[in-house]
C-alpha cells in the first residue's frame, strides 16, 4: 500500500489518550483549517551543517489578537529572516509551553491582563501572569477568558487559543497564563508548545507543504474518539 506523504497527531492531556495516523483520514467530523508549511533556509538545530535548511514545521504568523483586538508588536520579529534564521513561528512537541520572544510576550501578556480585568497575584515560575483561580472560569467557552489568535495568512485564518489551552493549574488555588518568556532575540520568535497543541488535531501534508488544524475541545471532541487508520 502506497502511503501519501502525510501525517497527523491528536495530543491529548494527561486524562485521556492521543493518537497518530500517516496516509489519508476521515477528517469530516473535525474540518481542517489549512496555513502553508513555511521553510526556514537557515536550520533550528543544535548541531547542523553550513547551508543547511530547518526541518521544524515553521507557519505563517502575521499578527496576535487578544478578545480579537490587535496586539502591538514588532511584526518584523514574525517573518522568517532568510540570512540568518532569526524570527518567524514553528510547532514544537519538544516545548511544553508557548514561548515568546521578551516584547512579543511582554505585549501579549499586557493585553491579555487588561482584557481579563482579574488582578493578578505573585507568578509561579516559569510563568509571569497569574491568577486566582477562584476569580476565572477556564472552560474553553468560559466568559472570563480571552482568547488568543494567531492570525496567520490572512485575518479570516487563525489558531484560536482558548481558556482550556491557555490557562495552566499550578495549584488548586491559582492559574497562570501558559505562556513563557522566551529571551530578548529569541532564535524562534513564537515556539508554539504542547500544552498550546493539546487537544487539536494537526495534520502535516507534506506533498502540499501545508498544515491543517482544527480545536477538538471546541467541538466537544477527544483524541480517544478516533482511531485512525493509514489509506493509501
Amino acid at each position: 500500500m502506497f502511503l501519501k506523504r502525510k501525517f497527523g497527531v491528536c495530543l491529548s492531556s494527561t486524562s485521556s489518550n492521543g493518537d497518530i495516523f500517516f496516509g489519508e483520514f476521515d477528517s469530516s467530523t473535525t474540518p481542517l483549517t489549512y496555513t502553508p508549511l513555511l521553510i526556514n533556509p537557515v536550520s533550528t538545530a543544535g548541531v547542523y551543517a553550513l547551508g543547511e535548511a530547518s526541518t521544524e514545521y515553521f507557519i505563517g504568523v502575521k499578527s496576535i489578537n487578544i478578545n480579537q483586538k490587535p496586539v502591538k508588536l514588532n511584526s518584523t520579529l514574525l517573518a522568517i529572516n532568510a540570512t540568518n534564521g532569526y524570527g518567524g513561528t514553528k510547532i514544537s512537541s519538544v516545548d511544553k509551553y508557548t514561548t515568546l520572544e521578551t516584547s512579543i510576550y511582554q505585549a501579549v501578556v499586557n493585553a491579555f491582563v487588561k482584557e481579563l480585568n482579574v488582578l493578578k497575584v505573585p507568578s509561579v515560575a516559569p510563568f509571569g501572569a497569574c491568577f486566582s483561580a477562584k476569580d476565572i472560569d477556564t472552560w474553553y467557552t468560559g466568559p472570563d477568558v480571552p482568547t488568543i489568535d494567531l492570525v496567520l495568512q490572512s485575518k479570516d485564518v487563525y489558531w484560536r487559543i482558548y481558556g482550556g489551552n491557555s490557562m495552566v493549574r499550578v495549584r488548586n488555588d491559582i492559574l497562570c497564563l501558559g505562556f513563557v518568556d522566551g529571551g530578548v532575540n529569541s532564535r524562534t520568535s513564537i515556539v508554539i508548545g504542547g500544552y498550546q497543541v493539546e487537544k487539536k488535531l494537526l495534520e502535516i501534508d507534506f506533498a502540499a507543504s501545508k498544515l491543517g488544524f482544527s480545536p477538538l475541545l471546541f467541538r466537544k471532541q477527544i483524541c480517544a474518539n478516533y482511531n485512525f487508520q493509514a489509506n493509501s
